[in-house]
Order: structure tokens, then C-alpha cells, then sequence
């Protein structure tokens, strides 16, 4: 008798939105994870509607409803909620955790970046203890970092924490060449991303303007868009940068290997981050990285072997590693090879599958969670009975 695949709703922004958790959700979506579960995607968040103020509050409050219906008649068995510990998101996913545990359907609360939990409330200890006992409520909590498992287990100790880095889809990026950079040519800068204040892109256009005044030429390609578009544009003029930076707007697929192929060093100082996939993607690129030690970075990003690493908000910081890349590049092309024998072993999409597909059959099928170790992401787990396979592009 053949038996249907259990169902996992997926939560997420729309699949068409330029964000790390779309890109998530199309990647788990197109994965192998789909010959074993029936996959539903479930909208969250303003990405891809045309609405007012008044239909963005009308859709909020129907919303929880509207998974309440999708859960009952698709019989869901598992509910995976993508979200963040931000105020935004953790308000508007409490309502969907809520009605899921109202329907017994088993959750997986996947959390990608924000405040670690015992700072989230400040010092309000009553809402404090609200968060903690929120937090108990999924029957698995997953994390993307060392540092949030850590914090997780400290918080709730009772809850089931497991860290499950995000994976990409390594293919695109294989055919990139290694970084072979000459010193008589100018650094190549590459950023990929939102152009966003705390994405530290201005940091980074002091660090330049600095590092020029130390005899070290350096070119940067911006591909994105962003709140911080004009004004990053007036900085460029203003510190003189003007034929040095370039802005290129959003790039996807083969725009976005194209761009990171032209570049010697990706750019990420940001003052917080999960596990962006811009990383991730230029690493597999074989594009060594001048970023930030934050969220889970440093478990990714050895220092002085796939790039370096530099304080958030330090523009000084910048300039000397960008010095120091520039005058070294033979040093490139080796931590080049490394970068992408990192993301290639530990961080694609098919180990993210695996680990997910074991997580998945024990909700569904009501066992008790495996025990929770912390194992080190630089060792794939074995696959598991979902035999993996290569999915699409990211978008």
C-alpha cells in the first residue's frame, strides 16, 4: 500500500524576495528534501504584495487564520517556521507557533540571526521569562551558530537545540577560476547584498579612502540595492572614490557569478550577521573574504587561512587588511583554493538536506528527538535515506 509522503510547511518571505531566508526557502524547496516530504510554502511578511497600510494590518490579522486552514486540510504533520530574533519577526511568528501547537502539529523553529536570547528583552525580566517560555514551546529549536547554540542551551535548557549551518547550491560558482591577482593592478572589491548601514558599507568606504592614502589602490563593485543607496553614492564623492566604486545594483545567477569572478577579495564587515549566504556563495567562488567575527562567521572564516577578519565598525581595521591583502597576492590565491575546499566539504545544500530530512522524520513520525551534540561544522554528518541530490540555482 503506498503511502503519502508526510507534509512540511515551510514558512518564508515571497520566493521572488532578495533576502538570505527567500533564498533559504528556495533552496530547501528545490532540494532532495522533496522526494520525501511534500514541501508547502507558506508567504509570510510584505515581500512581493502590493498593499497599504490598512491591507498589511487586514493580512496580519488573518494570517494566523489562514495557516490554521492550510495546516487542517493540507494535514500538515510538520510546521517549520523560519524567522529571526528581531521584534518584527519574533511578534508576527509567536501567532503562527501558537496556532500550530494548537493543532498539535509538531514545529521546527528555525532561527536565523538577531539578538541572542538573554539580551532580546534587555532587562525586563517578566518579558524575559515570556521569551524563555516561548522558546520552549517548539519541539525543536535550530540555529545557525556555535555562539546561538551556546546561548540557546544556556537559555532553555530543556529545549531540544540543534545548529544546522545554511548550505548553498556549490555548482555556479565551481567554474569560477581561482584567484590569480597581479600587484601591479588595483584590489578588486566585491559586495553582494543589501546596501544597508549595517551592512558596514561605509566602514568600508573610509577603509578605502584611507588605504589610498597609504599607497594601496583598491576598486569596489557594489551589487545591490538598498535604503542606503543615495547615500552611499554622496560618500563615494565626498572621499574622493568616484571612478573607484561602482554600483551595479541587485545581481542574480549568472550576474552574480560574473561579478564575484572579476573580484580578488568579498566584502562583509557587517555589525551583525546569521550565516549570510553572500559568504557562503563567494567562498565557493574561491573569493577570500575581509568580514566581521559575527553571528556565525568565525565558524566559517578562519583567520588568515579563507581571509580576515576585522572589528565591526572599524573603517582603520579595514584599510590595513585591505594593505595587507594588496601587497600580498600570492597569499590570495592560496587562501582562494582553501575557501572553496571549505564551503565545498561542510556548507552545501545537500548536507543542509540530510540534516533537516532526519530532523523532519523524527517530528513526523512522533519519535523522540535524537540527543543534540555539538559536533564540529567542519564534519558533515553522514547522508541520510533522502539521498541527497544537486538542486537549482538560489534564485
Amino acid at each position: 500500500m503506498h503511502m503519502n509522503p508526510p507534509v512540511v510547511l515551510i514558512s518564508g518571505p515571497d520566493r521572488a524576495a532578495i533576502s538570505g531566508v527567500s533564498t533559504h526557502v528556495n533552496l530547501l524547496l528545490g532540494s532532495a528534501l522533496a522526494q520525501d516530504f511534500e514541501l508547502v510554502h507558506f508567504q509570510v511578511g510584505s515581500e512581493g504584495r502590493s498593499e497599504g497600510r490598512i491591507g498589511r494590518w487586514l493580512r496580519l490579522a488573518a494570517s494566523p487564520f489562514v495557516l490554521f486552514a492550510t495546516i487542517l486540510f493540507r494535514h500538515v504533520a510538520v510546521v517549520h517556521l523560519n524567522t529571526s530574533l528581531n521584534a518584527r519577526a519574533y511578534w508576527r511568528d509567536l501567532a503562527y507557533l501558537v496556532v500550530a501547537r494548537l493543532l498539535r502539529a509538531r514545529v521546527l523553529y528555525q532561527v536565523h540571526g538577531g539578538a541572542l536570547p538573554q539580551r532580546f528583552f534587555g532587562r525586563s525580566p517578566l518579558l524575559t521569562a515570556f521569551l524563555r517560555w516561548t522558546l520552549g514551546l517548539p519541539d525543536l529549536v535550530v540555529v545557525l551558530a556555535r555562539v546561538e547554540l551556546d546561548a540557546y542551551r544556556a537559555f532553555v535548557p530543556r529545549q531540544h537545540v540543534a545548529v544546522v549551518p545554511n548550505g548553498i547550491d556549490c555548482r555556479p560558482f565551481a567554474r569560477v577560476p581561482t584567484v590569480r591577482s597581479r600587484a601591479e593592478y588595483p584590489l578588486r572589491l566585491a559586495y553582494v547584498g543589501r546596501l544597508a548601514r549595517e551592512k558596514g558599507l561605509y566602514e568600508t568606504l573610509q577603509g578605502m579612502r584611507i588605504a589610498r592614502e597609504l599607497g594601496v589602490d583598491a576598486h569596489l563593485v557594489l551589487g545591490g540595492d538598498g535604503p542606503e543607496t543615495a547615500g552611499l553614492a554622496r560618500s563615494v564623492r565626498m572621499l574622493g572614490l568616484s571612478g573607484r566604486v561602482s554600483f551595479v545594483g541587485p545581481v542574480f545567477g549568472d550576474q552574480k557569478v560574473k561579478l564575484l569572478a572579476s573580484a580578488d577579495v568579498a566584502i562583509l564587515p557587517s555589525y551583525a550577521e546569521g550565516l549570510p549566504y553572500a559568504l557562503l556563495e563567494s567562498m565557493a567562488a574561491g573569493i577570500p573574504v575581509l568580514a566581521t567575527p559575527v553571528g556565525a562567521i568565525p565558524d566559517v572564516v578562519t583567520h588568515g587561512i579563507h581571509g580576515l577578519l576585522v572589528k565591526p565598525r572599524d573603517g582603520m581595521a579595514i584599510a590595513e587588511a585591505i594593505a595587507s591583502l594588496s601587497r600580498d597576492r600570492e597569499r590570495l590565491a592560496w587562501m582562494s583554493r582553501a575557501c572553496r575546499r571549505r564551503v565545498m566539504a561542510a556548507f552545501s545544500i545537500d548536507r543542509v538536506a540530510a540534516e533537516l530530512a532526519t530532523h523532519y522524520e523524527a517530528l513526523a513520525g512522533g519519535v523522540p528527538l535524537p540527543p543534540v551534540v555539538n559536533e564540529a561544522l567542519s564534519t558533515p554528518r553522514p547522508a541520510s535515506r533522502s539521498r541527497p541530490a544537486s538542486v537549482p540555482g538560489d534564485h
